[in-house]
Formats: C-alpha cells, sequence, structure tokens
C-alpha cells in the first residue's frame, strides 16, 4: 500500500486518454507539461487471450504496481505463499506506478497478467463496463472473512464481482502522543474545539496542521471529510457522481469552512510533498496531520508507538461523525488469462486469511480486509484503525476513487489548488467547477 510521491505520478494513476468515453482533450489540457497521461506502450504483459494450459498449467502471472520496497516485499512473499500452498508458480511482473497507471487502458485491452493489482470504487467498476476485467463472482462464492461492505465493493455495475480486497487504510488526525502529553492538549470533539487547539497549538510555536499538496491528492482528503461531515455521506457520493451541483449552498459551506481552517495549516503547502508534510509531525514540528494510516511509514521503527491519532470532529451534530474515507487495494483478473483455472486459484488464494496473515506480519502501515486474519500481530495504531474503520456507518473511498477520473485530474487537482492558493473567490471556483463537471459527466 502506498500513495504517489508526485503530481505526475498521482495523474498517471488515473484512466489515459485512450479510454473509450473519455475527453481525450481535457485530459491532455490537465496533464499538460507532464506527459503523465500519454499512452506509450511501455507496459507489457505476461498474458495472452488464450486460455490453454487451463487447468494443467503450473504458472500464472500478476501485473503489480507494488515498486516500492516495502510493498514489493509484502507482494513477493504473499506470492511464495500461494506457490508453497498450491505448487503454482507465480511470475510476477512488477512495473513502477507512473508506467503501471499510465499504460493500464493498452495493458488490458492487450495481453495483460492473469492478474493484476488494482483498486476498489469507480476505477474497477470502470474497467468492469468496458468488459476489460474478468468475473470472480464464482471465487467469491468460496470466500469468507468479509463484510458486506467489502463485497459491494467489490461489485460492478451488473451485480458481479470483479475484485478481491486485500487491504485498506482510514484517514484520520495523527499526532504524536508525546507531544501532546508534554502541551496537555486534549482531542477535539467538535469544530470549535478543534479551532481552539489550532491557535494553542500555534502560541506554543507549532504548524497547528501539518500540510502538503505539491502531490496533487492530499488536499481531496481535506475536502472529502468536510464535505462527509457538513453534508453527510450520500450527499458527497452524489457530488462525485454529478448528481448534484458544486454551486449549491452546500457545497460552498464546504469550502466556506475550510477556508476558515486555512490558517492553522502549514504554510506553502503547494511546494511541499506529502512525506516532507509528515516529516514536520516526525519531528515534533506540527501538531496534527490529516493523512492516510501510511503516514508512518515516515516514522523510525522506535517512534511507531508514539503515533496517534482521532477521526476528524463533529461539525453538524445531526450528521455526526462517523463517515471516514478508507480506500481499499486489492486485487483484479484479465478478461481472458492465459490459465483460468491458475488465476482464479490465485484469486482465492489473495482473499484468504492465509495470504492476510504473510500481509499482516509483513506490514505495519496498512490493515487487511479478511476478517480471518490472526491480527494479533498488529501494532497498537493498527488496532485501534480497525476499530475506527468498524465503528463507521459510512466509507467513502477516497475523492479520486469515486468519481469519474478525467474529473478528478483535470477539474479537481487545479482546484482544490487554486483554492489553496487563493481562497476569497470561492463563488468563482466552484461556478468553474460545476461548468466544467457538466461538460465531462455528459461527454
Amino acid at each position: 500500500m502506498s500513495r504517489p510521491r508526485t503530481q505526475a505520478e498521482y495523474l498517471a494513476r488515473l484512466v489515459p486518454p485512450s479510454v473509450a468515453g473519455l475527453r481525450r482533450r481535457s485530459l491532455l489540457a490537465g496533464a499538460a507539461g507532464t506527459g503523465a497521461l500519454l499512452g506509450t506502450g511501455l507496459l507489457a504483459g505476461c498474458g495472452s487471450d488464450s486460455e490453454s494450459g487451463g487447468a494443467e498449467s503450473k504458472t500464472v502471472s500478476l501485473g503489480s504496481n507494488q515498486s516500492d520496497p516495502k510493498p514489493k516485499d509484502v507482494i513477493a512473499k504473499v506470492m511464495a505463499g500461494f506457490q508453497t500452498a498450491s505448487g503454482v508458480e507465480v511470475a510476477i511482473n512488477t512495473v513502477d506506478h507512473n508506467t503501471f497507471q499510465e499504460n493500464i487502458n493498452n495493458y488490458l485491452q492487450g495481453k495483460p497478467d492473469d492478474v493484476y493489482t488494482w483498486f476498489a470504487g469507480y476505477r474497477m467498476r470502470f474497467f468492469a463496463a468496458k468488459g476489460l476485467a474478468g468475473d470472480v463472482s464464482d471465487v467469491w462464492g468460496k470466500l469468507s472473512g468479509y463484510s458486506d461492505a467489502f463485497k459491494k465493493a467489490s461489485t460492478g455495475d451488473d451485480g458481479k464481482q470483479y475484485f478481491v480486497p486485500a487491504s485498506y487504510y482510514p484517514w484520520a488526525m495523527f499526532y504524536r502522543k508525546s507531544v501532546w502529553q508534554q502541551r496537555g492538549y486534549q482531542v477535539p470533539k467538535t469544530l470549535d474545539e478543534l479551532n481552539a487547539l489550532g491557535a494553542q497549538m500555534k502560541r506554543d510555536g507549532l504548524n497547528p496542521i501539518a500540510f502538503g499538496d505539491k502531490d496533487g491528492w492530499p488536499a481531496m482528503g481535506t475536502f472529502d471529510i468536510l464535505n462527509l461531515r457538513i453534508n453527510g455521506y450520500q450527499f458527497h457520493i452524489d457530488l462525485m457522481a454529478g448528481k448534484e451541483a458544486w454551486t449549491s449552498d452546500k457545497v460552498k459551506k464546504v469550502f466556506d469552512t475550510w477556508a476558515g481552517l486555512l490558517p492553522l495549516h502549514q504554510a506553502d503547502s503547494l511546494g511541499r510533498t506529502w512525506q516532507e508534510a509528515a516529516q514536520s509531525l516526525q519531528q515534533k514540528k506540527s501538531g496534527m496531520y490529516l493523512l492516510g494510516l501510511f503516514v508512518g511509514q515516515q516514522f523510525n521503527d522506535d517512534e511507531q508507538d508514539d503515533l496517534d491519532f482521532f477521526t476528524f470532529p463533529e461539525i453538524d451534530p445531526a450528521i455526526g461523525a462517523k463517515a471516514l474515507d478508507a480506500p481499499i487495494d486489492g486485487y483484479m483478473m484479465a478478461r481472458k488469462p492465459k490459465s483460468a483455472a491458475n488465476a482464479k486459484k490465485l484469486m482465492e488464494y489473495l482473499g484468504s486469511k492465509d495470504a492476510a496473515d504473510v500481509t499482516v506480519k509483513n506490514d505495519p502501515n496498512t490493515l487487511v480486509a479478511n476478517s480471518g486474519a490472526d491480527v494479533s500481530g498488529y501494532t497498537a495504531l493498527q488496532k485501534k484503525a480497525a476499530e475506527l474503520v468498524g465503528s463507521a456507518t459510512e466509507i467513502a473511498q477516497f475523492l479520486d476513487r469515486d468519481t469519474r477520473p478525467d474529473f478528478a485530474s483535470t477539474v479537481m487537482i487545479p482546484a482544490l489548488q487554486q483554492f489553496i492558493k487563493d481562497p476569497k473567490d470561492i463563488s468563482g471556483l466552484l461556478t468553474s467547477i460545476e461548468n466544467q463537471k457538466k461538460s465531462i459527466f455528459t461527454d
């Protein structure tokens, strides 16, 4: 589990312009200067459209975007577990995040690997609806340890399953316990208390809220949580689906509230990566940070126990504070794997308790989706994060996974960064978003 390191990498994770139904001109305009969305055919899969070999084959291929050292090592160990259990050898085709996401459409239309890493939510349903993913409904008939929510997140628009969840990570407000204990800070339960806490942190010489949006996507998490707290889950999902107007008073209130919080955020955020913002928390220069559980990647091993979090506080008592972002990562199968039998064997293993146990033992910065896993090895932070997600009344997948990829990349990234740079003209900004939304969602 990882997040992109640069804005170009973030853009490259979105669907490329060659996907049918997307507006190539708007996509290319949004990616100007980066080349991030140009499909270059660099990603070469190991699979084929033939099902020759079938059950007799002793190999299966995996296309993986987990190229960073830690997640790459976890993937290798999970695949080794499958090979030991099944006798089927896994050929892992690891490609850096940029290239994998940049060329995902060409990859899936060509000769993809039998199984590949991907994401739940809109981006899973998108490729399933295009006929570029294999139906794994029969695999789901053999799985256990998954809640209805995980199954729903794995289901396409046609009611069939196309995804097997592996891990997830909640977004919350992270902080260092030692700093808070030293200063006597208390977890805020309301927006007023959060503002008062931020003011005190300023007086104490801290950046109240660490913040970095050079990468393009982190600010989406702030928008998500404010919209969830102010307008509720259903409005948020409908807004992401293009069913609600960005010019509505409800959305304006989100940005007005955010504008009031911006003075508490770390300055010059558009020139700072999420890693640098996380390091300011690690170095005790910032008091708290709204981010995913992966924030712990920027902390030393002996500092992990000092990391804690709280869910973003309540804004409207009628809505409460139970909804949150908790993106799900996992696996999909090619529409015509070279060995359908072995591909489904692998998908079944990836959804098993055994595979989840391997992940738990090797990755302290994520949570496994299978509830049957042995989580006795979870750190205190992981246990608390799992409880947070378990108690959530609604779970969103994060803005860039809950809406059209082209809308997220070409409209929302520049719009949110423009707001951060100059939060004064909210009405003009929302009018611009709405006009672009209409053009994209009616395409």
